[in-house]
This record gives C-alpha cells, structure tokens and sequence, in this order.
C-alpha cells in the first residue's frame, strides 16, 4: 500500500477554486524558433505574468486566505530569496495581513525592492551561517505570527499544482512537464495536477550544476542535504527537498535533469531576444534543459513551466551585451 502525500488533484482543484478571481490564469506561449532548436514541440507556461512576477502568489494565497480572524490579525512570516518574499507580501496586503519577509542579504536587489514595495516588513538574515527558517521560526513564536513555508506546506504545494492544471487544460496531450525544483512545491504540485489530470505524462525536474540536492536525493532514495550553492538561479539555492514535497517528488518525478549556468543564461537570452520574454534565471532552466536535447526523444509535446520573471536590472544588461 503506498504512503498517502500531502496534497491530492481535489487539494488542488480547491486552490484553482480559491485562486480564480485574484491569480492570473497565464498564458501559453509557442515559438517556431524554439521548437527547432529543441527538436519537439515546446508549451510554455508563463508565469512571469503572474501577480508578483512568479508562480509564488498562487500558493501564498492560497496558504494566507484560509488562515483564521484572529490569525490573520496576528500576521505571517515568510522566509524567501524573492519570489515567494513577494509573492507573501502582496497576498497579505490584498489580503490585509500584516507580513515579516526574511531575506538572505544576497537577495536580488530587484525582489528586495519589490517585497517592501508590498508593504511588508524585510528582516535580512546571512545566507551563508545563518539557518533561515530558524531565523523565521524565532520571529513568529516572538510575535505570535503565522510561519508561511515557501514549499513544504499543503495550501502552498496545492497553490503552485494549480499552473500545471491551467495548462494541462489549455494544451491537454502532452507527453511531458518540465519544471525547476528548488524545495519541491513548484513541482510536487504540478505532478500532482498533471499525473492525476493525465497519468501516462512524465514528469522531469531540472536543477543546476552543484544545485542539485532533489537530484542527488532521488538517487540516495533519502532526503540529502548539500552546502549553500553557488548558482545564478537563486530560486533554487535550497539545500534539501522538504520533507512533505520529497514523497511526492519520488513518486511522481521520472528524473531530475542538470544543467549549468551558462546553458541558463543562454535560455534567458533567447526568451528575452527572440521571444521578448523577461524571465529571470530560475525561470529559463527548465528551458535550458529542453534545449540541450536531455529529454527522451520520444517526448514530443512537452510543457515548460517559466516559473518567473524577476529579472534584476543589472544581469539583463549583461544578457544584452553578451556576445
């Protein structure tokens, strides 16, 4: 008898109920050019034009809407790189819940900026000693406020699911899903969406070169912890799987596929120059890793999930100018 997960397709069927109205439905975009270079047919879900930037705001939502009178007058804490930071931060001030982010002081000064933008207060922690989420645990016992995980939490895994239910209803034959993994969310909720929507689909992770602790874990069959990595996606700069995302990472996730950084920065270029997408790091190595021909060549039609577009300013300069 298998181990029961986290969430189930009606957890998520519940967060697109929760989410229509305020969430963005994203779209689709094709490209000739890109289905050449790939060698398959490419869909890509764009959630750069979600609210916030990311795919983040679909599972904060979801996670602070369902809080309590009295717990969302007590207000939550996030800890986050950015995209969760703000996707936390501008549900709670739709919301009208007061929200602590903390940030590594390597945070992207775009996402920084956009975070306090939301009204939230910022409390930035050291990326390389400090353990964020015992930062972030001591700030919600001291103020009596609510912890909002940036993955390992059901309402937030279900939230993020909803992306691959949105597309899988656009574009319902696809043979295989693509997406990043950081803690897992992003991607346990979408194999969740997509295998009980579609269950002969495959399902395929993508991380970075020395950001690959869901890599090195399935292969382990455990949960492996790596040091911090030094990676351009800074979205996926975890250091572990989350102990709820992990079990439906191993049932679900066929593999998790590597790529390095300048494949990333290459994927980036062209959404930018060729599809006039902006897109952040994270959000072109699902991409990276279709055009570097690692998926089985029997994939065909193929889901891409562009998990955001949180460009700093400063890397899209450098984008622009390389050769």
């Amino acid at each position: 008898m298998q181990e029961s997960l986290a969430i189930s397709l009606a957890d998520v069927y519940a967060a697109a109920d929760n989410l229509r109205g305020v969430a963005h439905r994203t779209p689709v975009h094709t490209s000739r050019t890109l289905d050449a270079l790939a060698g398959r047919t490419l869909f890509l879900k764009c959630e750069n034009f979600q609210r916030g930037g990311a795919f983040k705001f679909r599972g904060a939502y979801n996670a602070i809407s369902r809080l309590g009178p009295a717990e969302r007058a007590a207000g939550v804490v996030a800890f986050s790189s950015g995209n969760h930071a703000q996707g936390v931060a501008l549900a709670s001030q739709i919301l009208g819940v007061p929200a602590v982010i903390c940030m590594p002081d390597d945070a992207p000064p775009v996402k920084l900026a956009a975070t306090r933008g939301y009204g939230a207060e910022v409390q930035i922690y050291a990326r390389a000693s400090a353990d964020r989420e015992a930062f972030a645990r001591a700030i919600a016992v001291a103020r009596g406020m609510t912890l909002i995980p940036p993955y390992d939490h059901p309402l937030v895994m279900a939230g993020q699911g909803t992306a691959a239910l949105e597309l899988l209803e656009d574009v319902p034959d696809l043979d295989a899903l693509l997406a990043p993994v950081g803690g897992g969310g992003l991607i346990g909720g979408c194999a969740v969406a997509a295998c009980g929507l579609r269950p002969q689909i495959r399902i395929f992770g993508v991380e970075t070169a020395g950001a690959d602790d869901v890599r090195q874990s399935l292969e382990r069959g455990e949960r492996v912890s790596i040091p911090p990595p030094d990676t351009i996606a800074d979205g996926i700069r975890t250091l572990a799987p989350g102990r709820l995302t992990f079990p439906i990472i191993q049932r679900h996730v066929e593999r998790v596929l590597v790529v390095r950084d300048d494949a990333v920065l290459a994927a980036l270029r062209l959404l930018l120059l060729r599809l006039k997408l902006v897109v952040e790091p994270t959000g072109a190595v699902a991409l990276a890793a279709a055009l570097g021909g690692l998926l089985p060549a029997e994939c065909r039609r193929v889901g891409v999930i562009i998990s955001g577009g949180n460009l700093d300013p400063a890397l899209m300069l450098g984008v622009l100018r390389a050769e």
